[in-house]
């Protein structure tokens, strides 16, 4: 399988094709695609969905994607590495962390809301008409759009649940998992006892509840969400373990390396040098 990398830390495009280019690639960068006009069929991780006018997609690093195209179709290329992430101050990195976090789960278009839809289909429209014009400060435009793009794809993000929740999921296992996602820093409240108090259930009731609603087991969720956050962190940030330690709540170092290695069968130090690693062979 080829590889494919890019040499800035941000690259837009535009382009009206009949053939994808590029079939059967993995990216060691981020893509967002946002379909203009035309219908096709998207690939991702062997997943297969059809799209059309007004489908944002995105790729992670290491995804592999590829289009099948039905007609001829005007796509919006954004691409960005993993120095994009970390030089731009994001006013909450959690936007950015849920991004990465959801990403490589999803399969179709990650715009949910019909609203959203609206405000990237003018943002995307700006883009367009920006890259196609030289104008002065028209770099400073093109980041300040992609960033609203990608603070918006966050938004609907954060929003995709577990894979397995129920497609008639009532509002409380909602409330219950965003409160897990607000609280994933501090243990303290993600105890058993103190979410069924939270939520006016029993802690029976509440393990029960959460499994028959979300296919998993609620310490299961916890821990692969904090596990997620944690990996993005060694991967996107300079933090040192006893800051990581320190930021999830874990008591010291060997506290947070022991639930890490648990899971993940390596430690925090191992798990970034493999990063760094695979980050120079490609």
């Amino acid at each position: 399988m080829a590889r494919e990398n890019i040499y800035q830390s941000l690259e837009v495009f535009y382009e009206k094709i009949d053939v994808c280019p590029l079939r059967d690639r993995q990216f060691n960068f981020f893509e967002m695609v946002y379909v203009i006009s035309g219908n096709g069929s998207y690939s991702t991780n062997g997943n297969k969905v059809d799209y059309t006018l007004g489908d944002l997609f995105l790729t992670t690093p290491n995804d592999c994607h590829e289009f099948d195209l039905y007609s001829i179709s005007e796509f919006i290329v954004v691409r960005f590495g993993e120095n994009y992430i970390k030089e731009y101050q994001w006013k909450s990195i959690d936007h950015i962390e849920c991004l990465l976090y959801y990403a490589s789960h999803l399969s179709g278009s990650v715009l949910a809301s019909h609203h959203d839809k609206q405000m990237v289909h003018i943002l995307t429209q700006q883009l367009q008409h920006t890259i196609e014009h030289n104008n002065i400060y028209n770099q400073d435009l093109i980041r300040h759009l992609v960033n609203a793009i990608i603070v918006i794809a966050a938004r609907n993000i954060s929003a995709v649940k577990p894979k397995n929740i129920s497609p008639n999921a009532d509002v409380r296992i909602l409330q219950i998992l965003d409160y897990i996602q607000e609280h994933i820093r501090t243990p303290e409240r993600l105890k058993i006892a103190v979410m069924a108090e939270v939520f006016g259930l029993s802690p029976t009731y509440l393990g029960s509840y959460f499994r028959k609603q979300c296919g998993e087991t609620i310490q299961y969720y916890i821990s692969s969400y904090r596990i997620r956050l944690i990996e993005h962190r060694l991967k996107f940030s300079d933090k040192r373990v006893h800051e990581i330690a320190d930021e999830f709540g874990f008591a010291d170092e060997s506290h947070v390396n022991k639930f890490f290695k648990r899971h993940k069968g390596m430690s925090l130090k191992s798990f970034r040098m493999n990063g760094i690693k695979k980050s120079s062979a490609g």
